[in-house]
Formats: C-alpha cells, sequence, structure tokens
C-alpha cells in the first residue's frame, strides 16, 4: 500500500489547530477487505478518498468504534428509543433521488457555515459515493415520511457509519443517536462484529457524542483501547 501526507491546513473541527491528512494514494481500494483494513488501523473514507488525521501536534481525532455483541444502551437511549417508537425502519441498497432532497435541506439549515454548503447533487454524490463499496441506507421514516438517512458502509466483520442527515425540524427526537442504535442493531442482524462511528473529538461539541455509546474501542497511539461503561 502507498500513502501520501497532505499539506497542513485549517483543521475544520478545532480553531487555532491546522490539520494534516495521510492518504491512501495505492490506485483506489479495489476491494472492501482492504478498506475494512485500513479501518482497523484508524483510516476513514469520503468518497474514493481513504485518509487518517496525521497532524504533528495534535491527535485530538481517534477512530471510533462499538463492539456489537457488547453494546447495551444507556437511560437516556432507551429514552430516546421510547420516545419514538412511531418511527419504521427500512434499508435499501440504492440511494434514492427523495434522500437528496433531505440532505439538502439538513446540510442548508445545519451546516451553512461549513465546506458542506452549498449542497450540490454533485458534492453530495462525490462525498458519498465510490467504486468499491457496498453501501446500506438505513431509513428513519415517520408515517412513512423520510426523516433520516444513516449511511452505512458494509464489509465482511463491520459496518462502518459513513454520514447521517435527517429532517432540522425534528431535532428534538434525537434522530442521530436513533440512527446510530439502529445501525448498531443491523449491524447485530447482520452478524459484524463491530460498527465503527468515526472520529471521536472531545473538544468538539458536533464530533463528540459518539464517547457516549458505551462501551467502546478508541485508537489511541496506534492500538484501540477500550473505554467501559459507567453507572447511567
Amino acid at each position: 500500500m502507498k500513502f501520501g501526507i497532505t499539506d497542513s491546513f485549517n483543521c475544520s473541527y478545532l480553531e487555532d489547530q491546522e490539520e494534516r491528512l495521510l492518504v491512501y494514494v495505492g490506485g483506489g481500494v479495489s476491494q472492501a477487505a482492504d478498506y475494512e483494513y485500513l479501518l482497523s488501523s484508524g483510516f476513514r473514507r469520503s468518497g474514493d478518498q481513504v485518509y487518517r488525521p496525521h497532524c504533528p501536534n495534535c491527535s485530538a481525532c481517534r477512530s471510533l468504534r462499538i463492539s456489537v455483541a457488547d453494546f447495551s444502551p444507556s437511560k437516556n437511549q432507551k429514552r430516546v428509543i421510547s420516545k419514538n417508537r412511531d418511527i419504521t425502519y427500512h434499508t435499501s441498497t440504492e440511494n434514492k433521488p427523495e434522500y437528496f432532497a433531505l440532505y439538502h435541506r439538513y446540510i442548508s439549515e445545519r451546516h451553512a457555515d461549513s465546506s458542506m454548503f452549498p449542497p450540490t447533487s454533485e458534492q453530495y454524490q462525490g462525498f458519498l459515493n465510490d467504486d468499491w463499496n457496498n453501501t446500506l441506507y438505513v431509513e428513519l421514516r415517520l408515517e412513512n415520511k423520510l426523516v433520516a438517512v444513516a449511511v452505512t458502509d458494509t464489509m465482511q466483520n463491520c459496518l462502518s457509519a459513513l454520514y447521517t442527515f435527517f429532517d432540522p425540524d425534528l431535532a428534538h427526537r434525537s434522530l442521530g443517536t436513533l440512527a446510530i442504535l439502529e445501525q448498531i442493531n443491523q449491524a447485530h442482524l447482520l452478524g459484524k462484529h463491530y460498527l465503527y462511528l468515526g472520529y471521536q473529538i472531545d473538544n468538539c461539541q458536533k464530533m463528540n457524542y459518539k464517547s457516549k455509546f458505551l462501551p467502546n474501542e478508541q485508537f489511541i497511539d496506534h492500538q484501540w483501547v477500550r473505554f467501559q461503561k459507567n453507572d447511567d
């Protein structure tokens, strides 16, 4: 495998920090097994680009995964499930046109200050799609109306949560949390060992929610470190 290192640029998550990436440049990952191996080494993908933070003065980004067999929801997560009993779950392997309409609303109303704005069809397809992976779309519906989509990569032994977007008007329902809980459920149903949740960043409000899913494992100093569940 061949890798390259990007130049430094302003960090997307922490103010006054610079970011640098270690990027897989071996001509594109051709098999899901290659990506699964890289996931287990702290990498992640955006479109066809597979990368890992490689910042000389910062180690805030830590890949986080859930051991499916060990997970049990917290009291708060059980409350989220309870208040959303009218939500139904569906899966698809097709990137349906109705997904982009919801994605457009989500980015426009919740992330207008990010590099993902303005959302375009080209940006959406380039961010989510790749040429070598099996992608599962986990749908959350309320009275048959699409209210959230969790885009999920599927590999032999794991699922990887790529991105979730939801109806901004229903933020009070904690649909992001609900989507992760359903992804864990899907991993269990499919017999997968892990659900990867991307990067945990303790000092970034938008990125520190993942640590609430316990027990979890975080990739620190090139090894997976287990974080146990505390009393609720």
